[in-house]
């Protein structure tokens, strides 16, 4: 049953309206005194709530301000005898929902209450998909790399300082964005994301700085740009190497003066915007290369922050897998998997080129294809795409001729043993070895039936 908190000064408004939601399955609360009613919001669960303006002790203008400044999230249709035009603007600049003029209409409040009810629930459903998301999306590892990223977030993240983080593709560069947003005094906002390499270059200044209806072709009707939206949150500008110098230009000047100018406008628009950037790309080498403004470099790289990649962090793997696979599994309805420990150091053992990205959607792959709950190195390599993959991966980890032939050896014995069913004489006789001497193999490569 949905729950309605009415507060108005006047007994027989609250009873009226009270009596008419009761009689369509509403759950009713009143006080005719506005000081209670905000110890009734503070500790009560309500789905909307219906606020005289005029009243004693607060108005409701003054209510509205109060919800704002605790930061409570709840719909509010305003009633008032003095329905004038000026106080229904003045009540949905403070965030009001909805505004009903005294004597109230029985069907303009139903379907006001309704409509407010709707949107509550539909907040409240984000909030929890929100909270899904950020279980899913965290950063997972206890190696001191990542250790040492999140102790500079919590360091940082108060600040208003510009941070820009570096790292290939995949290695989660934007996961860092979103910590800091989470634990910035800023996010009471959404962080603002704008993708630099995804948006053409003739588009990326309309994008960040929005435009004037008729500035240029196609511009129909007026755009608020990024910079604007993030208006006292955080704006993340992901592959920020990617864009044009002209843009560059702009956002330079964004941050010297704390304004922007919308493409074909002639006024300033104040922005307090905290900027977080991200890049694949090596700045100082585009710098030389003339594709990166060296003073913008500057402005950004106040914090700096490298996510390295999955190879440099090979002992984040086990909790990763663990982590990718629950979550997997349960979005799935699947019985969890579990992993031997000759899975694990196969997948550690892996270069992983797509690093986080390319783990996980194995993971999902293994999850989804494997028809055993218990993984091991068998299903790992039936799994593993047959393009020369892990060749490529003994490739590039090896240091050394020695290494490499050691380790496509021991590949290559891992590929026969699996094929034999793990029989140790048959797969010497293929290997055209005694059985000792691949005992002795197996004990130098650590090689142990999953």
């Amino acid at each position: 049953m949905k729950s309605i908190l009415v507060i108005d000064d006047q007994r027989e408004i609250c009873e009226s309206i009270k009596m008419i939601l009761e009689y369509e399955d509403y759950s009713v609360d009143y006080t005719t005194d506005s000081l209670k009613g905000l110890q009734k919001i503070e500790y009560g669960n309500f789905d909307a709530l219906l606020l005289d303006i005029q009243m004693p002790g607060k108005t409701g203008f003054e209510v509205l301000n109060w919800l704002k400044e605790k930061g409570i999230d709840l719909r509010v249709i305003m009633i008032s005898a003095h329905g004038s035009i000026e106080n229904a603007i003045k009540a949905t600049k403070l965030g009001a929902f909805d505004f009903l003029e005294k004597p109230i209409d029985r069907e303009k409040l139903l379907i006001s209450v309704r409509n407010a009810v709707e949107q509550s629930g539909l907040l409240k459903e984000n909030k929890k998909l929100k909270k899904e998301l950020t279980v899913t999306e965290t950063i997972i590892g206890n190696s001191s790399s990542i250790q040492n990223i999140l102790e500079t977030i919590s360091r940082v993240a108060k600040t208003d300082a510009r941070v820009l983080i570096t790292g290939e593709n995949g290695t989660g560069k934007e996961l860092v964005a979103q910590e800091i947003h989470k634990q910035s005094g800023r996010n009471n906002k959404e962080l603002v994301e704008v993708n630099c390499a995804a948006i053409p270059h003739e588009l990326i200044e309309s994008e960040l700085f929005g435009h004037e209806k008729g500035s240029f072709t196609g511009a129909i009707k007026q755009r608020i740009g990024k910079f604007e939206s993030a208006d006292g949150g955080n704006l993340f500008l992901d592959e920020i190497g990617d864009m044009s110098l002209q843009a560059q230009a702009k956002v330079l000047r964004a941050i010297e003066e704390g304004k922007i100018e919308r493409v074909g406008g002639t006024s300033k628009i104040e922005v307090d915007v905290r900027i977080i950037s991200a890049t694949n790309k090596e700045l100082q080498s585009e710098i030389q290369k003339g594709n990166f403004r060296e003073d913008l470099f500057h402005r950004l790289n106040v914090i700096p922050i490298h996510v390295p990649p999955l190879r440099e962090r090979k002992e984040d793997i086990p909790l990763l897998v663990e982590h990718f696979s629950k979550i997997i599994c349960e979005k799935n309805k699947f019985p969890l998997k579990t992993y031997s420990e000759g899975a694990i150091k196969l997948l550690q053992s892996l270069h992983w080129k797509g690093n986080i990205r390319e783990l996980r959607n194995f993971i999902e792959r293994i999850v989804i294809m494997a028809q055993s709950v218990n993984i091991t190195e068998k299903e790992i390599n039936a799994f593993i795409p047959a393009s020369g993959t892990q060749m490529d991966d003994i490739l590039s980890v090896s240091n050394s001729f020695q290494e490499f032939k050691e380790k496509a050896e021991k590949a290559f014995i891992l590929k026969q043993l699996h094929a034999n069913g793990w029989n140790i004489s048959k797969t010497a006789d293929i290997l055209g070895i005694q059985r000792s001497h691949l005992y002795n193999k197996l004990k130098k490569y650590e090689i142990e039936k999953g």
